[in-house]
């Protein structure tokens, strides 16, 4: 157990050197930090307990869901039957409930079986049950009621917080924080935890806003006027401008030209002409097509941009847009038009997201945090040291330099992955010294056993390492599963704990195990003791 080759030493301590070299940036400032390749800019970043940030959880628009959820389906039941030829009437959404009427009798079972295939089984585990989308019913004088189910509007309200959180977390991610934090909570709710960030007002606006863009032909046929007096076409929409004055700005079509989906690129920029703020935005093939097409045939028509419902734009078409690009221009600042191409880009949420609990945690709590963290760091680092060396002699200083390597290993593996640390992190640090000192303390505690028993000076080291190995190994693996547990299952700063728990657990075996007993063994070689004397 005591010999090492030349190639295993030299590993040993080239991995160790390696790793704790990585550790090395968290000493830099950000400025420093930007001047050293990119490979070498990985770093611990603290968390929102440490170096403060905004605290955000987001409730998804349950109303809105259903809501959208039973237009869908009218839009459905018009689809299947105009696809079937049969005539209807009264076709009405009542809460959850469509209702359709048929005209002739003689297409009545027809339209039912037609209805009914719109009707789904749901997926996942609850397909096994039998459960499905929608109850449809003979409600009887040829009137057909369609209902959605609680479990489908409790799965597509699940689908819609799967989305909003990729959607959130690109917006987020394009303000250029750093290692924000974006995970579900309970069935509905998203939370939002942005470290270094103290303007949650932005972030509010930012990821709380729906962003559905849609391109529409203005209708020219009546004026916003005539429509305040009721007189609004069917096919039409009353919108308001980004003016908000309570005077209707356009009558707009419902039918949409372009959507927001279709966009591939947006960037703010300034235009050449006026220099003011604006945003380029480039479509896909089959949205440039489109594009291209209503502007071929609405030459001399204004085109509305509508944003959640808000014209924000209605420009003139000139001649035709060809090219599938243009520019958005509404009077904007940088900051506002840097935020909506980083809300285009990122793509509109399926649904509205309602802010219901909002903070800020201060950089001076953080900063206690920290302090705090260090001196109980600091303490039980001397305490430790000072017990080593006073129990154990010289073997306490070999174990108190295997543990410093130890935590600066940590602290080089955690940068290696751009961990996030948070103040239960440094907790699962400062316990993972315990842990590493423990093992020391079995390994020496098992070579004082030996030499009682008689054995020489290197019969004695090479059994205390190989018996102590098992009774160590089995109390890390049982630690480093609890560690994986409480990573998988737990959220926040419990993962934060669980990360640094199993990265020192890890390095605590490495030391142990392999750094420890070089160094042993190169004593051993170095002083070459007859008789072992371990105080």
């Amino acid at each position: 157990m005591l010999y090492f080759s030349r190639w295993k030493a030299l590993a040993t301590l080239l991995t160790a050197f390696v790793v704790c070299l990585f550790a090395v940036p968290n000493f830099f400032g950000d400025a420093t930090l930007k001047r050293l390749p990119a490979w070498a800019q990985r770093h611990v970043v603290l968390g929102l307990d440490l170096q403060g940030g905004s605290h955000i959880l987001l409730e998804v628009d349950a109303n809105y869901v259903r809501k959208e959820k039973a237009e869908q389906l009218r839009d459905d039941v018009r689809r299947v039957l105009r696809e079937a030829r049969v005539g209807y009437t009264g076709l009405v959404v009542r809460g959850l409930t469509v209702e359709v009427r048929i005209r002739e009798e003689s297409n009545f079972d027809a339209a039912l079986a037609k209805l009914r295939e719109l009707s789904q089984p749901l997926g996942g585990l609850l397909s096994a049950t039998g459960q499905r989308s929608l109850d449809v019913v003979d409600a009887g004088n040829r009137v057909i009621q369609l209902t959605i189910t609680q479990p489908a509007i409790t799965e597509r309200i699940r689908q819609s917080i799967e989305q909003s959180i990729q959607i959130v977390e690109r917006r987020v991610n394009e303000l250029g924080t750093v290692e924000p934090l974006i995970q579900r909570q309970g069935i509905d709710r998203i939370l939002v935890q942005v470290p270094g960030l103290s303007d949650p007002e932005r972030l509010i606006k930012l990821i709380g806003q729906t962003a559905k863009l849609t391109f529409r032909m203005v209708d020219m046929s009546i004026s916003p006027e005539q429509a305040l007096q009721g007189r609004v076409p069917p096919e039409s929409d009353v919108l308001y401008g980004p003016q908000k004055d309570g005077k209707p700005a356009y009558v707009i079509e419902k039918r949409i030209v372009v959507s927001g989906e279709d966009l591939t690129d947006a960037q703010p920029g300034f235009d050449q002409r006026t220099s003011e703020p604006i945003v380029s935005f480039k479509f896909n093939i089959n949205g440039a097509r489109r594009f291209a097409q209503a502007t071929q045939e609405n030459v001399g028509r204004p085109f509305a941009i509508v944003l959640d419902n808000e014209v924000i734009s209605a420009p003139v078409i000139r001649e035709p847009i060809l090219g599938g690009s243009g520019q958005i221009s509404g009077s904007f600042t940088v900051q506002q038009a840097n935020d909506l191409a980083i809300l285009l880009r990122a793509g509109a949420l399926p649904a509205p997201l309602q802010v219901i609990e909002q903070r800020v945690v201060g950089a001076g709590l953080g900063q206690d945090s920290i302090q705090n963290g260090k001196r109980a760091s600091y303490l039980g680092a001397v305490l430790v040291i000072l017990s080593m060396l006073l129990i154990y002699g010289k073997f306490g200083l070999i174990a108190n330099v295997a543990v410093a390597i130890n935590v600066a290993m940590i602290f080089g593996v955690l940068s290696l992955i751009n961990a996030t640390l948070t103040l239960p992190g440094i907790i699962g640090i400062v316990l993972t010294i315990g842990i590493a000192v423990d093992s020391n303390v079995l390994i020496y505690e098992r070579i004082r056993e030996e030499v009682r028993s008689g054995r020489t000076a290197i019969a004695a080291i090479d059994a205390g390492f190989t018996r102590a190995l098992a009774t160590i190994l089995d109390s890390n693996i049982t630690t480093f599963i609890a560690a994986a547990v409480l990573f998988f299952i737990g959220t926040g700063p419990v993962r934060g704990f669980a990360v640094t728990l199993g990265v020192g657990i890890i390095t605590t075996v490495f030391t142990a195990f392999t750094l420890t007993r070089l160094i042993v063994s190169w004593w051993v070689r170095w002083a070459r003791p007859q008789r072992l004397q371990i105080s």
